[in-house]
């Protein structure tokens, strides 16, 4: 039998408004500045990351994001098609490439909104740390009752159809 109590409801009800809030945000995002989330973290990781060395490698940024390096690659090549960033195979090593931001790719890093989860960062680390425990585990019990507990996620608030990139 499932459970049609009101608290269950409210649950469900909570879960869908995160998800769509979620996803209204990946789309204003992609409507405002023609970005997805995976593109904007990406990009603000390589900026980031690039302190004038020359560039940074898929490596590098596929561990500051936490999303595979084929992931990140096939996000760069978007980057790279919008003339957002370029790629540049090192003259002493043709193995290495560096990715490096052009002007426009600092100009979109410098003028885009905060993305969704940095935003909820920044309330989180407000609660005190035995209200974020409680709220992890309350979370995680969620994520089993919805047997999505085998399921990989790296750690963006964005619909898994955009880490396509």
């Amino acid at each position: 039998m499932i459970p049609n109590d009101d608290v269950a409801q409210q649950i469900l009800r909570s879960i869908r408004q995160l998800i769509r809030g979620i996803s209204i945000h990946s789309k204003q995002l992609l409507h405002d500045i023609g970005l997805t989330v995976p593109q904007l973290i990406c990009l603000r990781a390589i900026h980031e990351l690039d302190t004038g060395h020359g560039g940074v490698t898929v490596n590098e940024v596929s561990q500051r994001v936490q999303l595979s390096p084929p992931t990140v690659s096939r996000i760069i090549d978007r980057l790279a098609a919008a003339g957002l960033v370029v790629r540049e195979r090192s003259s002493t090593d043709r193995r290495k490439v560096s990715i490096s931001l052009t002007a426009a790719g600092v100009d979109r890093v410098q003028t885009a909104p905060s993305p969704l989860q940095e935003t909820f960062l920044r309330g989180l680390e407000t609660l005190p740390l035995e209200e974020r425990l409680e709220l992890l585990a309350a979370l995680k019990r969620v994520v089993v009752l919805m047997n999505a507990d085998e399921l990989d996620a790296a750690p963006l608030l964005a619909p898994g159809e955009e880490f396509k990139g």
